[in-house]
């Protein structure tokens, strides 16, 4: 039977844990020569603001990033750190990484990477939301095993809200499961994450010889599989309160229109050959409506590249180019035409339907005739649309049915709907500037139009770039990544406004908020005195007992101050056990290395968690429910594990 823990419990729990602190504060000052006077108080201070701020988090009031300025604002009448040293997360290269590694996501969207990473997992899930969840943890965990895991989430989070999009799943079910395995990912190799570094060097530095490269990965597998089957059973206490943009009316597709205008087999490409009757014509002197066919772009080489061209009365052709053609009229012998104008058929990109494989260039809109339309009384044939607005009607409907016979030659009434084909552009354009249509739909296709979608083969190679100097270590992480960042704006991938945009400023005022507190509690003694406790407490325990506290308590302050900064305070305090109960090191290390990594209970424990807060627009009760349980059994079966893999 599986227990969720709720706000409040949590709440008494962390009251607990403060009412140790502070019992041992009191036995720290009884049991030793020093006066009161000599006591830092301001611990209790720091406490107390900190309680305060957890109070607000689970309240969910003000919101998370205002509680991060509350406590900016709050930390300096303490007395214990300056203003200056509250405001010092804005340089940390930590939150610099997070910002560019947004920039470098965006990157991924604009040319169109991250989409299709999406629409692979959601090809091969087939859109059922039990494969979705599996695809999205094992390839997230996968990727950070090698880099960076906060990099992972930041560049994951679209390629989420395009699946959710797609399938109609809300962000909810799927942000948090992909949060966990990133944090998993920190247990599956020695570079993941950099307590692990802390870790294995405190080791070496203490004379061991360190720990593999893969020495962590048969807990991180054993965790990431229980983690995928956790959240199995979880995701149905996850909210569904999905993004407002995800859960509005659905906009039409082109799928949709596809099928209400029966436009199934109208599409058709056609190769200009070398001895072609076209060739040396322009458009004007071949009149193709009277054929029943309407060309709607022009594909010709330029150079390496394949480009669309928008047809124009002047426009001659060329050998090789690939016309596509909307065919109306269902008894035209193509053959014929085909050997008439020396054009050889080919198939459309992907057997897709009509437009589909174009929808980068292309697109439809559906548009109503108003009353004073001049278009009332004219047929389609001779309303001159094409040539005003460079679009083309490809479908009317009229009542509740839509018209095929003798299309051409029907004339406009008040009321008829029609759908529109061409460029985007167009399409903008004439909803800015025409009066004789009222456009109605844009499908989502247009949404889905990428700013750089020729520019997806350089995106990849300088993400390849970035995680290869992350993963080799040439260049420091932060250093790297701004190197892509920059390196993306060369190509044109990115723009100033985009990389600005891009970045989720809410999740990055909220950590640098909550920094403050790991020097604050480091200055007042208030870790070590938690790091004393552990060691009274565990006294001659059996050694999984004192595994097990070495856990607990390093994933306890895990909740306070970063998991790095926690994983330099107990590094040493878990080899000290370690030598003090004359056992090996490791196995108390690797305790270390996988509380650390096991910062799942609360939407500021970590980064990672903070970073999925917005979009799957969660609630602190929210990590705490999911998350406090999925901890205690990371934290079982660590207890087991680290014995029979590093014996003691």
């Amino acid at each position: 039977m599986m227990i969720f823990v709720s706000p409040n419990l949590f709440f008494d729990l962390l009251l607990g844990i403060q009412l140790i602190f502070l019992g041992q504060v009191e036995l720290f000052v009884l049991s030793s020569d020093i006066s009161d006077s000599d006591f830092d108080f301001r611990l209790l201070w720091v406490l107390g603001l900190l309680a305060a701020a957890i109070v607000m988090f689970v309240k969910n009031k003000p919101r998370m990033d205002a509680v991060g300025v509350v406590m900016i604002a709050a930390l300096p009448f303490t007395g214990i750190i300056s203003v200056e040293e509250t405001l010092i997360g804005f340089s940390d290269p930590n939150i610099v990484l997070i910002a560019v590694l947004f920039v470098m996501g965006e990157g991924l969207v604009r040319t169109g990477v991250a989409r299709n990473v999406g629409d692979w997992i959601n090809e091969k899930a087939g859109g059922n939301e039990t494969k979705l969840l599996v695809l999205l943890m094992l390839s997230v965990a996968g990727l950070g095993s090698v880099m960076s895991s906060t990099a992972i989430v930041a560049i994951f989070i679209p390629v989420v809200f395009r699946i959710c999009s797609n399938t109609g799943i809300p962000p909810s079910h799927l942000m948090m499961p992909m949060s966990f395995a990133a944090l998993i990912s920190g247990m599956l190799t020695l570079i993941s994450t950099a307590p692990n570094l802390v870790v294995n060097s405190e080791l070496i530095r203490q004379g061991e010889k360190g720990l593999g490269f893969f020495t962590i990965t048969p807990f991180g597998l054993a965790i990431l599989s229980l983690g995928v089957i956790y959240m199995l059973f979880a995701r149905k206490w996850l909210p569904s309160n999905s993004d407002k943009s995800v859960r509005k009316k659905r906009k039409p597709t082109f799928k949709d229109w596809i099928k209400k205008y029966e436009l199934t087999g109208r599409e058709y490409r056609v190769k200009i050959l070398q001895d072609s009757s076209l060739l040396g014509l322009k458009i004007n002197e071949l009149d193709l409506k009277y054929d029943g066919l309407k060309l709607l772009a022009v594909e010709r080489k330029d150079g390496n590249k394949q480009v669309f061209i928008r047809p124009s009365k002047i426009m001659d052709f060329q050998v090789d180019d690939i016309l596509f053609l909307d065919v109306r009229e269902h008894e035209i012998d193509l053959k014929s035409l085909s050997e008439k104008y020396g054009v050889e058929k080919i198939s459309l990109s992907g057997g897709k339907g009509y437009l589909t494989s174009l929808s980068q260039e292309l697109g439809m809109v559906e548009a109503i005739i108003p009353a004073e339309s001049g278009l009332v009384g004219r047929t389609i044939k001779d309303a001159r649309l094409r040539s005003e607005s460079g679009l083309t009607v490809i479908g009317l409907w009229r009542g509740n049915k839509v018209i095929l016979e003798d299309f051409l030659n029907k004339q406009f009434k008040v009321g008829d709907t029609i759908l529109i084909a061409g460029f985007w552009e167009d399409i903008k354009r004439m909803g800015k500037v025409t009066d004789e249509l009222v456009l109605l739909n844009l499908p989502v296709e247009f949404e889905e139009v990428l700013p750089a979608a020729d520019k997806a083969r350089q995106a990849i190679v300088i993400l390849g770039l970035v995680v290869l100097t992350m993963v080799t270590g040439v260049l420091p992480n932060v250093h790297a990544v701004i190197l892509g960042c920059l390196a993306m704006g060369f190509f044109r991938i990115i723009d100033m406004n985009s990389a600005y945009n891009s970045i989720s400023w809410k999740s990055l005022v909220l950590i640098v908020g909550m920094m403050p507190f790991s020097i604050a509690l480091q200055r007042t003694g208030g870790v070590e005195l938690a790091a004393d406790g552990l060691i009274n407490l565990v006294g001659e325990s059996a050694p999984w007992v004192a595994v097990a506290s070495l856990f607990f308590i390093t994933a306890v302050l895990g909740l306070f101050i970063s998991n790095t900064a926690t994983a330099v305070l107990m590094a040493p305090i878990a080899i000290a056990m370690a030598y003090d109960l004359e056992l090996s090191p490791y196995p108390f290390a690797m305790a270390v290395i996988l509380a650390a990594s096991s910062a799942f209970m609360t939407p500021v424990s970590s980064p990672v968690n903070t970073l999925v807060v917005g979009p799957g627009n969660y609630k602190f009760g929210d990590f705490v429910k999911i998350g406090v349980p999925f901890t205690i059994i990371v934290m079982i079966i660590a207890v087991f594990l680290i014995p029979l893999i590093l014996p003691f």
